[in-house]
């Protein structure tokens, strides 16, 4: 028997009804929610690395990449296509949209490959309800056309299985390259996809086939491997993941993370892996790739759930075979003696066959709303620019407020540029007083600063300087291996006291002035009382480096 082909009650093959038609509804559903509130009013600090470097010319990002990035190159390289037609926060979220989109349609063809058209239809509509998806759906960076991808490849990997002929494999390590390319962590599905042909128990000319596909997608990654661990320092803000972590993972792949909704989600999958073929592939999927990045985070830490997103595909598939189990049996029960009769205010009905399936469609769809209303919450507070890391045109607003024409400003760190960068406006008028040269000229994210001594003779002369400061710059244990961003904080706590102080989204701006012979030393400049302010919940999808927030792999 083919992948392709499907047995049991209550199911049909893929040639009965057409893929088009389960794909059509969860398509509509994920662009939907895509586009909900899309424009949210503000970049955060990865996505204006995105928009930044894309409007950079050829050469500049090439030069960049030598540094820090590679490992976003190929994305980069994209964007700089895509924001060549319009540079705008709309258009920079668009194509993870389209991604998401194409995703969910991808996530339902897999579904009725496996299991039927409704199998199809309700893993498309779980994958497109869920909050994580949507959330990744409105970042302005790689991992939902990653996603796309992997699900792309995944069902590739399927009729390659069916093809049996060595051209049957071009596509899929077609697709499953430039998908690596874009983000290295993908190869890890190269595991799930092993892990499925053992499951399906394929043949030695299709494993030799996929050994060929994956030997030259391996080709492809390898060289960005290398240049990557050159630039690991991305990922240092990365700590060693614990049981909270898989705890957390878990709620994300949910389409409700607590309640009901997530139980019942935990139950169908429970039983939608005694569906053997949906298990082979959606399991190994779902599992693999977070097992071996959470298993090698232990030595090096590596593992965030967006460098995973791929895998929360292989969730909708099992809850969706689960519930089609269910319905199957429920399907029996009023399908015994052939007809069924109800008795309702004194009158008999009879209920047939087509009857059942009617009523458990209509459930089916009442269950899937229920499942989104119970997390609209989430997805509204999702919508808003306060809910990620940090809202750099709200720092550029409060700039334009509070600075005056002519006044110094000192990022702390030089990551905090990004506002200023993302968002002139707000610091058109000001110095920069530290910056030497600019960061498309230096191949730098956010310039290149003067030297400890330059900065000591360029601070020597200044009266008062603004300060804009990430909220972790100045916690008492924040301890920079930088020198420059040492003498900073050195030179403000010697020299200076602090003014006035304004804090938004986890951004702090502060107004230093000259510290007078006789003024006594400040108690603790370093507290700040809003310190957590603007950073999610522990129960929301992580969504940002909330330690150093920088672009990271």
């Amino acid at each position: 028997m083919t992948i392709g082909q499907s047995t049991g009650s209550g199911r049909s093959g893929t040639g009965t009804v057409p893929v088009a038609v389960p794909m059509a509804v969860p398509m509509a559903v994920m662009l939907a929610i895509g586009l909900w509130g899309v424009d949210r009013g503000g970049m955060w600090g990865d996505e204006s690395v995105t928009f930044l470097v894309a409007q950079r010319t050829v050469p500049q990002i090439w030069r960049l990449l030598h540094d820090v990035d590679a490992v976003h190159g190929l994305y980069y390289l994209f964007m700089h296509v895509v924001l060549a037609v319009h540079p705008g926060e709309v258009v920079l979220r668009l194509p993870s949209v389209c991604a998401a989109t194409v995703t969910a349609g991808l996530v339902a063809a897999l579904g009725v490959r496996l299991a039927g058209p409704r199998v199809g239809l309700g893993a498309g509509l779980l994958y497109a309800i869920t909050p994580m998806t949507g959330h990744y759906a409105q970042e302005g960076r790689s991992y939902a056309l990653v996603a796309a991808g992997v699900a792309g490849a995944t069902l590739l990997l399927l009729r390659a299985v069916e093809g049996a002929t060595a051209r049957a494999w071009w596509p899929y390590g077609a697709v499953l390259a430039p998908t690596c390319l874009l983000h290295e962590l993908a190869v890890l599905v190269l595991c799930a996809h092993a892990v499925t042909l053992g499951l399906l128990r394929v043949p030695g000319r299709v494993w030799a086939g996929w050994g060929r596909a994956a030997g030259t997608v391996l080709l492809f990654v390898l060289p960005l491997v290398w240049v990557s661990q050159g630039q690991d320092g991305q990922v240092a803000w990365l700590v060693t993941p614990g049981w909270d972590e898989v705890g957390r993972l878990v709620r994300h792949f949910s389409p409700g993370r607590a309640g009901v909704v997530f139980w019942g989600a935990l139950l169908l999958l429970g039983a939608g892996l005694s569906e053997r073929r949906t298990a082979a592939v959606a399991l190994p999927l779902l599992l693999v790739p977070p097992g071996i990045l959470l298993t090698v985070s232990q030595v090096r830490p590596l593992f965030h759930d967006r460098y995973v997103l791929y895998a929360l595909a292989g969730a909708p598939l099992l809850v969706a075979a689960g519930a089609g189990r269910v319905a199957g049996a429920l399907g029996r029960v009023g399908r015994m003696g052939r007809v069924g009769r109800l008795r309702w205010s004194g009158l008999r009905v009879r209920v047939g066959d087509r009857q059942v399936r009617a009523l458990l469609g209509v459930a089916g769809v009442l269950v899937l709303v229920a499942a989104f209303v119970h997390e609209l919450p989430v997805h509204r507070r999702d919508r808003s620019a306060a809910h990620r890391p940090d809202n750099l045109a709200a720092v550029s607003a409060l700039a334009v407020r509070q600075m005056r024409p002519g006044d110094p400003v000192l990022f702390v760190p030089s990551v905090g540029r990004l506002a200023a960068l993302a968002y002139p406006k707000g610091f058109r008028q000001v110095r920069d007083i530290a910056l030497r040269e600019s960061a498309p000229g230096s191949g730098t994210l956010w310039g290149r600063e003067a030297t400890p001594g330059e900065l000591r003779r360029r601070l020597a002369p200044v009266d008062r300087v603004w300060v804009v400061a990430e909220a972790y710059a100045l916690a008492p244990g924040w301890s920079p291996s930088d020198p420059v961003e040492r003498t900073k904080l050195a030179v403000l706590r010697e020299q200076f006291t602090v003014r006035e102080e304004h804090v938004r989204d986890g951004v702090v701006l502060r107004l230093h002035v000259r510290r007078r012979p006789a003024d006594e030393p400040p108690a603790d400049e370093s507290a700040v009382d809003e310190l957590s302010a603007g950073e999610p919940p522990a129960d929301e999808p992580p969504v940002g480096e909330l330690s150093a927030r920088r672009p990271v792999r």
